[in-house]
């Protein structure tokens, strides 16, 4: 254990951000280097079949040691970092140990990490934790999941009176823009099933996500001089501002929870000539998600029946969808998590991703992959902030699936 925080350190410090903007594979230059660093780094532990391919994807074998027979099994992290806040000088602050008051993250600028607005710290009162300096993200999402693998198989290599079967790790790109299992090989993997390290607080465990889309909408006004505008004039902002109007005000990210849906604005860039906007569509149960399609098109059609065809072009792709239903076949494996978690003194919280993981894609590519703790809060901010004991407990976990599949 006394490795993984000086590993997490110096992961976090290497700027991985994604970048939707580019179509290359991986989309930062840097994500590759770094795969390259760390199967390196994986070779010196002694894992075997360790190999990184050109689009970043590493893989990698910790061969069994028992003589049963036992499921092969896989634990999956991303290299990537969330574009959201930068990554550039990420500058990690220890603090040995919470006293539950207000943490001054950068004096100069006034940054402050406080219970009050952020009451999970409460629950940390008397530990460790790391945060970011206040002015970029700290990067647990998902450097955590990569340090918690590496340290867990680390820790069964010095460990053989520890019987395992076949275990395979990989370290995936892009995942925080949706692409991360673009160009996973699920058969190269080779696994029965596996764990994706890339969930929230201490003890969650998630088998459900959103279904998820994106809608890409174009709108073409028409600009003329304002002072000849009168029956003229399309201002394509304002038929922007319309479109979001007749949408359901209530299916908003900021006002749902658990498994309600919602439509997020999360682009908007326009003049009167012409707007762009961007929507990310989301609902954990099917009809709903298609509800929710089908009214955007609607909306789309009535608008377009308005103003004239042509004026509002709408592009809209599903990305990913509610793992669930390949989970449930095969729900041996969350019982395993289960109880690794209860043996290791973790109290597991099941719950619904709001949001979606490699797990949910690999799912459907024939690969069940359920989503475990990292032990992070407050993801993609400049307020992120990790407990190590957390980590600790997920690398306890992690070495306890593997133990208890060989039993």
């Amino acid at each position: 254990m006394e490795k993984l925080v000086e590993r997490f350190l110096k992961y976090v410090k290497i700027n991985t951000q994604s970048d939707e903007k580019t179509d290359q594979c991986p989309t930062n230059p840097v994500e590759l280097e770094f795969a390259k660093e760390l199967a390196c780094e994986l070779k010196d532990l002694g894992l075997k079949d360790v190999e990184v391919d050109k689009n970043g994807y590493l893989m990698a074998t910790l061969p069994s040691n028992t003589k049963k027979a036992v499921p092969a099994i896989g634990f999956i992290a991303h290299i990537d970092t969330s574009p959201d806040c930068t990554g550039e000088n990420v500058n990690p602050k220890i603090w040995e140990n919470y006293f539950g008051k207000n943490l001054v993250l950068n004096e100069k600028k006034n940054i402050i990490l406080s219970p009050k607005e952020f009451p999970a710290l409460n629950h940390y009162i008397g530990q460790p934790i790391i945060t970011t300096d206040g002015t970029t993200l700290l990067g647990a999402d998902n450097k955590a999941g990569v340090a918690e693998i590496v340290t867990a198989m680390e820790y069964l290599i010095n460990h053989p009176e520890i019987r395992h079967g076949k275990i395979r790790i990989a370290f995936t790109p892009d995942e925080e823009i949706g692409r991360g299992a673009n160009k996973f090989d699920v058969k190269k993997f080779g696994v029965d099933f596996a764990y994706t390290i890339d969930g929230g607080p201490i003890g969650e465990i998630e088998y459900e996500n959103f279904n998820a889309a994106r809608a890409k909408i174009n709108i073409q006004g028409l600009n003329v001089h304002p002072g000849t505008a009168k029956h003229r004039m399309k201002n394509s902002m304002l038929l922007a501002l319309e479109l979001e109007r007749m949408l359901p005000q209530n299916e908003k990210p900021e006002y749902t929870e658990e498994y309600e849906g919602f439509y997020h604005l999360t682009e908007f860039h326009g003049t009167v000539d012409s707007t762009n906007i961007s929507y990310i569509i989301r609902d954990h149960d099917k009809e709903e998600f298609a509800r929710k399609k089908n009214l955007l098109i609607k909306i789309v059609d009535h608008l377009n029946l308005k103003y004239g065809t042509g004026t509002i072009k709408l592009t809209l792709v599903d990305q990913y969808y509610n793992m669930r239903e390949k989970i449930e076949p095969v729900f041996h494996i969350i019982e395993l998590a289960l109880n690794a978690m209860k043996e290791t003194g973790v109290t597991p919280r099941v719950k619904p991703i709001r949001g979606g993981t490699d797990g949910a894609r690999l799912s459907y590519m024939g690969l069940p992959c359920p989503n475990i703790f990292s032990g992070g809060h407050n993801f993609h901010s400049r307020y992120e902030f990790i407990p190590i004991r957390s980590m600790e407990k997920a690398v306890e976990v992690i070495v306890k699936i593997a133990e208890l599949n060989a039993k």
